[in-house]
This record gives C-alpha cells, structure tokens and sequence, in this order.
C-alpha cells in the first residue's frame, strides 16, 4: 500500500504540478495581455495629447495672425468725415441742407433748377438717410460734370435714379447745346447736429 500511495501522490503532484504549472502560464499571459492593452492605452492617449497641443499651438499662430491682420486694416481703414454728412438738427432741415448744396452744385454747371421734392424714407433706409427729388434743365455737356460734383464731393450725395427728357430740337442752335431735363433722385445720410 505504501506503494501504491507513493505513486498515487506522485502522481497527483505531478498532475497538479502540471495543472499549476499551466494556470501559472495563463495567468501570466493574461497579465501580459493586460499590461500590454494599457500599454498602448497610454501611448494613444499620449500621441493624442502631443496632436492637441500641435494643433492649439498653430490654432494660436493663426488666430494671431487673424488679429494683426484685422489690427492692420482698423488702422489704414478710416471712417468718412464729418464733412461728409448733412449737419442739421432734423430731418427737415437736413433735407434743405441737401437743395441748398445741390443749388449750388447745379449753379457751378449752370443748371436751371425747376422744382424739389422731399421723397419718403423707403422701408430699407436707415433713420438717418434723406431723400429728395430734383427736377432741372441742364445742358447735355454739363451732365457729366454735374453727377460727378455731386457724388465725389462732401457731403456725399448718391443718386439713386436719374430720368432724362430730350426736348424737340426744333429751334435750338444745335443738337450738342441742347438742354435736357433731368428728374434725380438723391439721397444722402444726416448726423444730428446743433444747426
């Protein structure tokens, strides 16, 4: 019996040697294994990480430059002078601003005028635009220099819509001298003023 037992118990130990053994190698595998996931874990969120700041860092490089060029425009960007608005201190009184200006415009050109009209704000204008209609006669040479007077000089003046009538040449001295009657629409914007 004792013999038996040995071989039994040997048995049995190197069975469960055996059976140890390899519990002991998978345990070890799925050590590794683990490791080995939070291993890459960390070198993802590593890379991940290193990708943000390169990316914040030429977000900021950008954004700075945004801003210096958006610095240099504010500064060779000017606003329009105070010359260039109606200075009065209502809407009626900027609009007589405005013929006053365009007699003298149309005086220059020797334009006739023959009446004005005060136009109602459209639904796009802004509170601070006038408008006004003007009827006059003018020599067809003088046009040009007339709609150039009053869009390049101060106040600015805009002319929205012009009508053109060409009177019968019958008894004028010559189609180029002849008058022309001209309807314009202007508009120009006014600053509240103390006039």
């Amino acid at each position: 019996m004792c013999r038996a037992w040995r071989s039994w118990r040997t048995k049995t130990v190197v069975q469960f040697n055996r059976e140890q053994t390899i519990s002991i190698a998978a345990l070890c595998l799925l050590l590794l294994v683990c490791v080995f996931a939070v291993g890459l874990s960390l070198q993802v969120r590593s890379n991940a990480a290193y990708e943000l700041s390169e990316r914040r860092e030429t977000l900021s490089h950008l954004a700075a430059r945004v801003r210096s060029g958006a610095d240099a425009r504010a500064r060779t960007t000017t606003a329009a002078p105070a010359a260039a608005f109606l200075d009065a201190g209502t809407a009626g009184l900027a609009a007589a601003q405005l013929q006053t200006y365009f007699s003298q415009v149309a005086a220059g050109q020797q334009a006739t005028v023959i009446s004005y009209g005060v136009e109602p704000a459209r639904r796009e204008d802004s509170p601070d635009t006038i408008r006004v209609q003007v009827t006059l006669e003018v020599s067809q040479k003088s046009v040009q220099g007339l709609l150039y007077q009053l869009e390049s000089a101060t106040p600015y003046v805009f002319v929205d819509s012009l009508a053109v009538q060409t009177p019968s040449t019958t008894g004028q001295r010559g189609a180029q001298d002849a008058n022309l009657r001209l309807t314009l629409s202007l508009r120009a914007l006014w600053r509240r003023g103390s006039a």
